[in-house]
């Protein structure tokens, strides 16, 4: 077994080097829900073609990018911040991380230019598991588990690096991983 760390809301979900799923290919996934009938996540570093502009034309600050939460329900927009006190109404899932809150609010920040990119992000669709299917994909070695890790880096704008810096920060057990192919085959 890869992780020892149980699954919880706030901690990441690192999957395996060599998942081939494209929706989940070298992600890192943020727990925004963890209970007995399931889970709710969203990937951090998968980045849609769509700029927040292009999804709500009533903002007028269009370059925020928006990323693919996941496959579920890819038609609804979410988003995470670190800004409690701009944003009112999220609910806190990790230390200074928070989900959600009043989105007109954030339709106003943007469109005053009194938000920054490194204090929000949004997605489209979500990652969901059903009662168990997320435990079992543990006990598969599917993923990795990371509790800690500094806020910033699930805000920063390094989609492309976020899984190796990732698995480098899980220590000396898991760093030889951040190296793997993507493709073993490629080897």
């Amino acid at each position: 077994m890869l992780s020892s760390i149980p699954a919880a809301v706030g901690r990441l979900l690192i999957s395996e080097p060599f998942m081939m799923d494209p929706n989940f290919k070298r992600s890192v996934i943020l727990i925004t829900e963890y209970h007995e009938e399931g889970a709710v996540g969203f990937v951090l570093n998968h980045q849609s073609d769509n700029l927040l502009g292009d999804l709500l034309p009533d903002v007028s600050y269009s370059e925020l990018p928006v990323y693919l939460g996941g496959p579920v329900a890819a038609d609804t927009l979410h988003f995470i911040h670190r800004c409690p006190e701009k944003i009112q109404g999220g609910l806190e899932i990790a230390k200074g991380v928070y989900w959600g809150g009043d989105f007109d609010t954030v339709k106003n920040l943007i469109n005053n230019y009194q938000l920054n990119p490194d204090e929000i992000k949004f997605f489209t669709g979500y990652s969901g598991w059903t009662a168990g299917q997320l435990d079992t994909e543990l006990q598969d070695d599917t993923w990795i588990v990371a509790s800690d890790y500094k806020p910033e880096m699930i805000f920063a704008d390094s989609e492309h690096n976020l899984w190796r810096e990732v698995v480098i920060s899980l220590g000396q057990r898991y760093a030889h991983i951040a190296n793997f192919p993507e493709n073993p085959m490629l080897n």
